[in-house]
């Protein structure tokens, strides 16, 4: 009953605010689109038609076609599962790695505290952009790559985050009667610690997913990110750019949607953040 009510309480807080509805609808119409693109895209977004080169918006192709004669729409339908996916497995992965060390580095302290910390300053040090061109130079493109290149540059976020929520929390009373009661250190760790500690970790994934999104096209604009001929909307807007006279939706269309999607992410965070925060919920 009282798991029941904290959800009302969460889902009421959530939405409780109109432009975060919108931007939850946006993002669902997105992961909707990216769910069913083989059903929603017109034609095979790798397939070229050269006889319909750059071709302006027509009943046959809704948006026109690019520099191969490919449909700009199927393109942009299936572009929108690429960033998703790398989207949310690079935070996923960015969230495990940097939980788990900051909580060892915020539960142990001293010498390994000191070892991921100066881990943790050397990558934010590097702008995560430049850190993930690196990388993406080293070991490749590819969605899978893309994915646990943005996930490592971005990983230290969680790291300080974890750290110090572990320090607020591992001198609490109930954590002292867990080692009184025999409870080994990663017992302690990931069934009392971890759970208390989860809800900024939520939010920021949930903010960072925009971000990782926005890198992602960014990488593929510069030629680093997915290769050719998978359907990226950063590659799209690089290619379209050269021919902005000739088919100006070519370019525009898919910078749109990555606009789109970004921002209704930050706002959706926003959103969850507030509904986390136990003063809005009325529990303090």
């Amino acid at each position: 009953m009282e798991r029941n009510n904290k959800l009302k309480k969460f889902v009421r807080t959530l939405f409780s605010r109109k432009i975060v509805i919108g931007a939850f609808v946006v993002v669902v119409v997105f992961i909707l689109v990216a769910i069913l693109a083989p059903l929603l895209a017109p034609y095979d977004p790798n397939y070229a038609d050269f006889a319909a080169y750059l071709s302006q918006p027509t009943k046959a192709h809704w948006l026109g076609t690019d520099a191969y004669g490919r449909d700009v729409l199927s393109r942009i339908i299936y572009g929108t599962r690429v960033s998703l996916i790398i989207g949310v497995l690079a935070v996923c992965i960015a969230c495990i790695i940097g939980t788990f060390f900051g909580m060892i580095a915020g539960y142990f302290g001293g010498i390994v505290d000191d070892i991921i910390n100066r881990m943790t300053e050397a990558i934010r040090a590097i702008p995560q952009v430049v850190l993930a061109m690196a990388l993406t130079a080293v070991f490749g493109s590819g969605i899978r790559n893309l994915a646990i290149i943005l996930g490592i540059s971005s990983m230290a976020g969680y790291v300080r985050m974890m750290r110090g929520q572990v320090l607020s929390i591992k001198q609490a009373d109930y954590i002292m009667a867990g080692k009184l009661q025999g409870n080994r250190n990663f017992q302690l760790m990931f069934k009392h610690i971890l759970p208390n500690s989860i809800s900024p970790i939520i939010v920021m994934m949930t903010q960072q997913v925009g971000a990782t999104i926005l890198s992602e096209a960014g990488l593929s604009f510069l030629g680093l990110g997915i290769s050719a001929p998978t359907a990226s909307w950063g590659s799209m807007v690089s290619e379209g750019r050269l021919f902005l006279l000739q088919n100006p939706v070519f370019a525009l269309t898919p910078g749109i949607c990555v606009a789109v999607l970004v921002i209704s992410l930050n706002m959706l965070g926003d959103g969850v953040r507030d509904a986390l925060d136990p003063r809005l919920r009325g529990e303090i």
